[in-house]
């Protein structure tokens, strides 16, 4: 005859200690959200449609609702399978960029720019850096020794669009259209913004991929 102490003690913990959330999952959802993000902004920059303009809007507010679910998920936990300010800092970092995905597109309308070849390019890189990140939250659970290869890349990608935002800058100061100027740098700067917080990000990652390595 069976021993039913094991499953009497197994209910018994689970009515006073509440079973730790699935943050790898809820912190993969919000991925998601931010991959489509960084689509939805290239698709943008290629076509400069008022539709894909709007749908990166509705994005950022079906992302905002997922960063506040969340937040209010790890203040309720009392338990995290990770750092707890480690899952703060990927929460608030993961909204962030899509924040700023939104505040490019808003400000291109308010200024009446259109893209060009240096917004697209600078897009395409932060897409990539985006796409390293989900590849690396995918691992992050069950192969965390692996997730530094893709923080790295992402890393790269944030260096890549530096690169294109300073040769923007010095080919837009050569005319005489200093209020083109002023419009095109604000865009430069907002996506700029997207790939440095793209890039904490990535080190917010790789702390959590170390201390569960």
């Amino acid at each position: 005859m069976s021993n039913p102490t094991p499953s009497f003690l197994m209910r018994l913990v689970a009515r006073f200690v509440p079973q730790a959330p699935d943050f790898f999952a809820l912190l993969g959802e919000q991925m998601d959200h931010m991959r489509h993000a960084a689509d939805l902004l290239v698709n943008f920059m290629e076509t400069g449609s008022a539709e894909a303009g709007a749908l990166i809007l509705e994005e950022e507010h079906r992302s905002d609702d997922i960063k506040v679910r969340n937040l209010q998920t790890l203040s309720e936990a009392f338990s995290t399978p990770m750092d707890r300010e480690d899952i703060y800092r990927a929460i608030i970092g993961l909204d962030e960029v899509v924040n700023y995905c939104k505040a490019t597109v808003n400000e291109m309308d308010v200024l009446s720019v259109h893209p060009e070849k240096y917004e697209l390019d600078m897009a395409m890189r932060i897409r990539d850096g985006v796409m390293a990140l989900q590849a690396g939250y995918a691992k992050l659970q069950k192969s965390p020794e692996l997730v530094m290869q893709d923080c790295t890349t992402a890393h790269k990608t944030e260096r890549l669009v530096e690169k294109i935002y300073r040769r923007a800058l010095a080919e837009l100061f050569q005319g005489q259209d200093f209020i083109n100027m002023f419009k095109r740098r604000e865009i430069y700067r907002h996506l700029s913004n997207a790939a440095d917080r793209m890039a904490v990000c990535a080190e917010t990652l790789n702390q959590m991929a170390v201390k569960m390595g």
